[in-house]
């Protein structure tokens, strides 16, 4: 269970990501999405995001995409649910808004394999769906597939923290390895990535999944690593994602190692992690423009909403979700590190800040404001 204290930390990181997601200019991050269906267009689409554990859901993407959606659609009427990391949770939300009317699910999937189910019932009554951010597999075919370049975000991470570990002298280092949720099929592809930037280079002394892409599981993970290998017996971490090297740091700092000294990686640039950054105990993030993923999904969702079909040139890829290739639109990511001097990075001023993601103001509160003056970030 979260502490009160901890409760509060969400819940101000997750204002602070509102805050800043909303106020990102127009079109940054990426290409601008298409006029969709501007202006006309009736019925119903569901966004269904698949839980709150990770903060970017409520705090970006939902207000992002529901923002943009309305600005194109302004005829329709949206529906937002949150599964709150339950399978079940999110069937019941998928049935409820098809016997509503719905006409297109936006499905973020809890579980890849089980929201097969959500696409096959939803196209048995003639509804669109999109596959946001996660491909859903699970025997389905959902009609597109709206994603960060996933494989790329791993092997990004890779190449970053293979690059830094070199610059510090280390030789063939150690790594303690912690993926993401083997339920999220991106999970697989970021670990695929990865893998392929540092098999061969680096040793792994302990590789492990967090089940639920929970903070306390990578912490868990990291305790039995340095009580395995001891407080030496690695040189950096591998996490997959910024809220698993938070529990990883906070599992270093408990058993006595200085985070400062032990490379960790993450992704999605959450507040807390470039806080972080900043003070030197992460040493990367990958920034994966949110606005422009939400703003793009809005769009194609208008107009299969209007019943035009999405623009061809911007579904220029394809992804196999093991039945069927998916028409897929994959979106650009950037590697941040404090300065941006090592290979493949840019500086916390030169992505979040120049993106209108973060203010410095947001990023430099009163328990940073020394690092950031430090570290040039103002």
């Amino acid at each position: 269970m979260l502490t009160r204290a901890r409760r509060l930390g969400v819940l101000t990181l997750a204002a602070g990501m509102l805050l800043a997601a909303c106020s990102t200019p127009q079109g940054s991050g990426g290409t601008s999405p298409s006029a969709g269906g501007a202006g006309g267009g009736s019925g119903t689409v569901a966004l269904l995001l698949p839980e709150k554990q990770t903060a970017r859901y409520e705090a970006a993407d939902n207000p992002l995409f529901s923002a943009k959606f309305k600005q194109l659609c302004p005829g329709a009427t949206l529906d937002y649910a949150n599964a709150g990391g339950s399978d079940a949770t999110q069937l019941q939300q998928a049935e409820a808004e098809i016997a509503k009317g719905a006409k297109v699910l936006v499905l973020d999937p809890n579980d890849a394999n089980a929201a097969g189910k959500i696409v096959t019932e939803a196209q048995a009554k003639g509804v669109k769906v999109v596959s946001y951010d996660r491909l859903v597999k699970g025997n389905s075919k959902p009609d597109y597939y709206v994603e960060f370049d996933s494989s790329a975000v791993g092997k990004l991470q890779g190449d970053v923290l293979l690059a830094k570990l070199t610059a510090d002298g280390k030789t063939n280092p150690k790594l303690v390895w912690i993926n993401g949720s083997p339920k999220d099929n991106n999970a697989s592809l970021f670990k695929a990535g990865a893998h392929s930037a540092l098999d061969g280079k680096v040793q792994i002394v302990k590789e492990d999944a967090m089940a639920n892409w929970k903070p306390e599981e990578a912490q868990a993970i990291m305790e039995a690593a340095i009580a395995s290998v001891g407080k030496t017996g690695f040189d950096g971490v591998y996490v997959a994602n910024d809220g698993g090297a938070g529990g990883a740091i906070a599992a270093m700092k408990a058993n006595g190692v200085d985070p400062k000294t032990k490379p960790t990686t993450g992704q999605d640039a959450e507040l807390a992690a470039i806080q972080r950054i900043v003070t030197g105990e992460q040493f990367m993030t990958v920034y994966k423009p949110i606005k422009t993923l939400a703003e793009e999904s809005a769009a194609v969702a208008c107009d299969l909403l209007n019943g035009k079909t999405p623009d061809a040139a911007k579904f220029n890829s394809k992804e196999n979700n093991g039945t069927a290739d998916i028409p897929t639109q994959k979106i650009g990511v950037i590697g941040v590190t404090l300065d941006g001097k090592t290979a493949g990075t840019k500086s916390i001023l030169d992505s979040v800040v120049a993106d209108g993601f973060y203010t410095a103001t947001q990023i430099c509160t009163a328990d940073f404001a020394g690092a950031c003056t430090a570290a040039g970030v103002k």
